[in-house]
């Protein structure tokens, strides 16, 4: 299989390659053409030409020639990697766009000389999040002002459709969505009557419905944290919470950031209770403790879902917080500890439980801006 991919990704390269060189020789040859109407035309009918001979819209072959543009001028290594056929071309792509993210060239010379190793390993999704957090990291400061600004766009907004239905929508910030999130989840199937006969679904529509409706806010003057009741995990560099640079806050399965000062302002309100775990593989932490019985307590649930982030299932990017507790070794056997426990989402869970997967911890990604 692993020729198969290779081939496939070297004929993307090809395939690549072929449009910019086309793209290349037809500027060339317009160049020449001594009617300035006439260039314009015949420039914008480029990525026409291109895209009726390989099955691609306009609007394709402009995304793709933007993007090798990008990629073959800014970080020749990944280009390299392209042809080669190590990685293809949607890892190509996620690479590019960070590349139009990032505004200093030192921070996509740091890209170009990691990425490729990290690409090669991981899925597209797992490198999409590497990528977000390289950009935290490396920019910190820009990201920082970029997450400002965005805060103050926050809205919401409601727009009616057929059938006698609409859509809420709402623009916020990403803790206070992932704490409504986790409410919603936990709430709509705790203490579920057995002659409900509403999915989980619609049982956390009505429940945002009532939350929202609810008459307990005076005037709107709600505080943002005040309805939150939800157990998240972020893990913050030392540093970073000194206050001594600026940075982020990140979700242990790496979907989501937010400035740290964030976190702290919600802190702050002492409406919501927090943990802080520290893991060290010399020291007896918590992690090193064993607990009798099958399951795990909860600050050990708590601590292993922080650790690992997302479901231990091959590139599996579920997060821990929605995944069962498994033992490697299964229990009796195999005791409730630590080192014999990991997070798997409840389809990769069946799949090891039926012996079609076999268990090897997955290596924690590297910090992308090390």
């Amino acid at each position: 299989m692993t020729d198969v991919v290779r081939e496939r990704a070297r004929a993307e390269a090809r395939e690549v390659l072929a449009m910019l060189d086309f793209r290349d020789r037809e500027l060339e040859r317009i160049a020449l053409v001594e009617s300035p109407m006439r260039r314009l035309v015949e420039r914008g009918a480029v990525a026409l030409a291109i895209g009726e001979a390989m099955g691609f819209s306009e609007g394709q072959v402009q995304h793709r020639l933007s993007v090798a543009d990008m990629v073959r001028d800014q970080s020749p290594l990944t280009w390299l990697a392209f042809g080669e056929g190590r990685i293809d071309l949607a890892r190509v792509r996620e690479i590019g766009h960070t590349i139009g993210r990032l505004k200093r060239a030192d921070s996509v010379h740091r890209l170009d000389q990691r990425v490729v190793g990290y690409a090669e390993s991981h899925t597209v999704g797992e490198l999409r999040a590497w990528l977000r957090s390289f950009v935290r990291r490396v920019e910190a400061d820009l990201a920082v002002g970029r997450a400002d600004d965005e805060r103050a766009r926050r809205h919401v907004s409601v727009s009616h459709g057929d059938d006698c239905m609409g859509w809420l929508n709402a623009y916020l910030p990403s803790h206070e969505l992932a704490a409504i999130e986790a409410r919603l989840r936990d709430q709509a199937r705790r203490g579920t009557d057995p002659d409900d006969g509403r999915t989980v679904a619609e049982r956390e529509a009505d429940l945002l419905v009532a939350w929202c409706l609810s008459t307990s806010s005076r005037d709107g003057e709600v505080a943002a944290t005040s309805a939150v009741d939800a157990n998240i995990a972020v893990s913050i560099g030392a540093d970073v919470l000194a206050g001594a640079v600026p940075g982020f806050a990140e979700s242990t399965d790496g979907q989501w950031a937010v400035p740290a000062r964030w976190i702290a302002e919600v802190a702050a309100t002492g409406s919501t209770f927090w943990h802080r775990i520290i893991t060290d593989p010399v020291t007896d932490d918590v992690l090193a403790h064993e607990y009798l019985g099958r399951f795990a307590p909860d600050i050990l649930a708590i601590a292993l879902r922080f650790l690992h982030g997302t479901c231990q299932g091959p590139g599996c990017m579920v997060p821990a917080e929605r995944c069962d507790i498994d033992h490697r070794q299964p229990f009796p056997e195999g005791p409730t500890r630590g080192d014999n426990l990991g997070p798997f989402c409840r389809r990769h869970h069946g799949y090891k439980g039926h012996g079609l997967l076999h268990w090897t911890t997955r290596p924690q990604p590297a910090t992308p801006a090390a």
